[in-house]
């Protein structure tokens, strides 16, 4: 393996979407990721479908598509760690790695002596990090967290949606778990943060994620909305708290995004519009007064946008140099020229499907380009590959392993 971080072994002891996500992440940039799972079962996720990938006469494969979002890169070992041979296989892969990514429950893995205090005992130089839904201490260290409820609980919901007492109105989640992903993401940063601490003191540390708490760091400037005023924002549907107009309009045939981010771009739009007389308006001239305004402006607006259909107004806006998209169904994500041009979906070999549809990696690394180098793994597909290079184990020691059903 190539790129930035291929020096790097990672254990990836996670379930489901936030831990996976930052395993993925890591692996994407080139580290051995290993992830551990249950014989017989595995991730929760691997039985999260329909859909599923289709074999190559098109008959559905075993691998969930929730699975394979997720777990790109990895190297899939099946070890039952309840058992005391088990819980030595993992700690010996830990002995080796260089970070270890779990999510479940606070203290949940001491009982198999897999707890960031034991494997840190007994390699210093672990970074050992936690997902969970409330964080390693607090009042609600020992519940359960999910994506959904944690979208409510850290105030997301509360800002998505329609208005109450508008049609349709009332809190709505976001259609893919994001407290999970950004989760994901911001492990990637504590681990690489770790990382760049243990270059200088050689020693690891505890990396400690929660759910709750990166669901309340994301809500950037809605947050400061309410600490600056002392005033709970509430839901605007597709309007903007702190922009007007930056919303979706309804064309003739079909809805748009317009995105005025100053008042030079609201006098372009104005002029495509055919109602310059609007931006001269000291009621809408500035920023400050069109949010001020708001009810006032955005009518006549949509009264503009009516006139004509969806495409035209898309092209003539981007014309005048005035921020504006369609928004678009995920096929037409995937046939948009940009998204092609950025390699925004890959394609790798698959031992069922023959090839598997993936989505790429962002990250653009002109030096140490990301590299996919292996599909998401059937359940224990490396275990003995594993085993064998890394502990030693012979063929007799995987036979009876597999016997007692430890992998």
């Amino acid at each position: 393996m190539s790129g930035p971080l291929a020096h790097l072994r990672v254990l990836d002891l996670s379930r489901v979407l936030a831990g996976p996500w930052a395993g993925q992440t890591l692996a994407d940039l080139g580290a051995d990721v290993i992830k551990i799972e249950r014989p017989g079962c595995g991730d929760d996720t691997r039985h999260w479908g329909p859909p599923y990938l289709k074999a190559a006469d098109g008959t559905p494969t075993g691998e969930a598509a929730y699975f394979l979002s997720a777990n790109r890169g990895k190297r899939s070992v099946t070890v039952d760690f309840t058992r005391p041979e088990g819980q030595a296989i993992v700690r010996a892969l830990a002995a080796q790695s260089d970070v270890l990514l779990e999510n479940f429950k606070v203290g949940g893995l001491a009982q198999y002596g897999l707890d960031a205090d034991s494997l840190r005992a007994l390699n210093p130089r672990l970074i050992y990090c936690s997902v969970t839904g409330f964080g390693q201490d607090g009042p609600y260290r020992d519940l359960p967290g999910y994506d959904f409820m944690i979208q409510g609980m850290g105030g997301l919901m509360s800002l998505t949606g329609q208005p109450d007492g508008t049609p349709g109105g009332g809190p709505v989640k976001v259609g893919v778990a994001l407290a999970d992903v950004l989760t994901g993401l911001y492990a990637t940063i504590g681990v690489l943060a770790a990382l760049a601490h243990r270059e200088r003191s050689g020693e690891g540390q505890h990396v400690d994620l929660a759910l709750l708490d990166v669901q309340v760091a994301v809500l950037a400037n809605q947050a400061l909305n309410y600490l600056t005023t002392g005033c709970a924002p509430q839901r605007l549907g597709n309007a903007h708290p702190n922009i007007v107009p930056y919303q979706t309009f309804a064309a003739a045939d079909g809805h748009l995004i317009l995105a005025v981010g100053n008042d030079a771009q609201f006098a372009r739009c104005c002029a495509v519009l055919g109602c310059p007389e609007l931006a001269a308006d000291e009621r809408f001239a500035s920023n400050r007064a069109r949010v001020a305004h708001r009810t006032e402006l955005v009518p006549r607006l949509a009264a503009c946008f009516a006139t004509q259909p969806r495409d035209a107004w898309l092209a003539a806006l981007a014309n005048a140099n005035v921020p504006c998209g369609p928004i678009n169904t995920l096929d037409q994500v995937f046939a948009d020229a940009q998204v092609q041009h950025r390699q925004m979906r890959v394609e790798l070999p698959h031992a069922q499907a023959g090839t598997v549809a993936l989505v790429g990696s962002p990250l653009k690394l002109s030096a140490t380009p990301v590299e996919y180098h292996l599909p998401p793994p059937q359940l224990g597909e490396h275990t003995a590959t594993v085993l064998a290079q890394r502990l030693g184990y012979t063929a007799d020691d995987l036979a009876r392993l597999r016997a007692a059903g430890i992998v």
